[in-house]
Formats: structure tokens, sequence, C-alpha cells
């Protein structure tokens, strides 16, 4: 049941670097409109908009921001953008498969961008297709702290959980483990671990890649990261997902 993913710490350390240079609310306010208008704006029986109110507040969004942001969705204000959620998927440098979810107003000017940003680091935006069947869409649940691994296998297992990931650092040096499920199984899952007294840090959907392709080349890996932050830069880009893995040495160097 136990599993690893140096995407998932890749992903992590970026977290930590997006978060330093300060990224734009746009993100968090899109998945919170989108989420309201998709499931309504009350929290209490929406657990899609609750996931996305906690991940804002988490990342320090004002309550009058998402207070707004969910009238959007409600469709409570009036000239407001329709947003619309797109996957993009295309290849990087080396043939690496990169799964993208946007969340626009505009899709001419998101595939405009993410073309642009593919073509300059050595990458193209493919057909709708060319690489999703190589990702799973799974449940995470991420847990901080000492965890005993056995009996987090026990308590996974008991609350339907797929598998589990234990992590080095979540945060500021906190272990902890990421545990996995179905996407239907979320909500449900993550009440279980919280009702066990788990510190839950984040509930959330993530694409997973089957398969991985190990980068050694140091060149290579520069292109790949220099890449995906060209993808994430856009506003319209709510995540960005390949399946390519880094040593800690060959990310250092890169």
């Amino acid at each position: 049941m136990a599993g690893h993913s140096k995407w998932a710490n890749i992903k992590r350390q970026k977290a930590r670097v997006d978060s330093a240079r300060g990224k734009s609310f746009a993100k968090l306010s899109r998945e919170i409109i989108v989420a309201a208008k998709q499931g309504g704006g009350d929290p209490d029986g929406n657990f899609q908009l609750r996931t996305a109110i906690d991940k804002a507040k988490a990342a320090g969004f004002p309550n009058d921001n998402i207070d707004r942001a969910i009238a959007k969705g409600c469709g409570n204000l009036a000239g407001e953008g329709d947003f619309e959620a797109i996957r993009y998927e295309g290849y990087g440098p080396g043939g690496v498969a990169v799964l993208i979810e946007a969340l626009t107003d505009n899709r001419n000017r998101a595939a405009a961008d993410l073309r642009s940003a593919f073509g300059k680091n050595g990458g193209n935006l493919g057909e709708t297709g060319c690489v999703g069947w190589m990702f799973e869409h799974k449940g995470v649940i991420t847990l901080a702290g000492q965890i005993e691994e056995e009996s987090l296998f026990e308590d996974a297992l008991e609350a339907g959980a797929e598998s589990y990931e234990l992590v080095d650092e979540i945060d500021e040096d906190l272990p902890g483990a990421e545990v996995f499920c179905d996407v239907p199984s979320l909500e449900a899952v993550s009440k279980v671990l919280k009702a066990k007294a788990y510190d839950v840090r984040e509930v959330d959907l993530r694409w997973i890649p089957a398969n991985t392709v190990t980068v050694e080349d140091p060149e290579l890996a520069a292109s790949l990261m220099k890449m995906m932050d060209a993808l994430e830069e856009s506003d319209d880009v709510q995540s960005v997902t390949a399946n390519f893995d880094l040593s800690d040495e060959v990310m250092t160097q890169a």
C-alpha cells in the first residue's frame, strides 16, 4: 500500500518557492468561483467549495475576497466573467508528458499563452488526449506531524484509501504523509482521518503519473523546470503536472 512520488517532492519544493514569490490570488479566486458555480455557495453542502476555501485561507486569502468569489460563482455579481474548466496536454523537452488544468474566461487566450510557454522552452502543446492516458486523477489528503507507519497503514485501509506515502518534509521541516484515494471517496477518507486525530493540512485533487521518466541531465532538468514555471505563470493555469523524476542532486544543480 505504501508508495513514493518524487514528483510530489518536486511540487512541494516549488510550492514554497511560489509562496515566497507572492503568487497571485487569482488562481485561488477562480477555484472558489468554479466550485460555487458547480455546487452552490454553501460550504457545508459543497465539499469542493469547502476545500477551495480552506486552501485560500491557508494562503492568507482575505475573507472579503473569498465572499466575493463565492458571490461571483453564484451569479450574484453582474458583469463578472464566466470561467470554465479546461484540460490541456502537451510535451516538454525530452518527450516529458505534461498535463495542465486551467480555469479561464477566454479559452483562446489561455491556449495561446500555453502554446507560447511550451514553444519558448523546447516543448509543444498537443491535442486533447495525447498524454492524458498516462495520468490518473486521485484524491490526496496531506497529513503533518510524526506519523507511525503501521498505524497509518491500518487507518488508511479502514478509511478506504488506496495508498500512502511518508514524506520527510511537508512544511518547514515538519514531516508527514500523503494519503491517496479515488476521487469520489476523498471527502469520506478525509473525514475518517480527521476523526482519528491526524493533522489534516490539505485535501486536494491531483493528477498522478502512472509511470515516470528519470531525468539525470542537469541541463534538461533546468529546461523542464523553466518550462513548468513558464506554464504556471498564466493566471488561467491552476495546476501543472508532469511525469518526470529528479534526484535531489540533479534538482539542486538545475
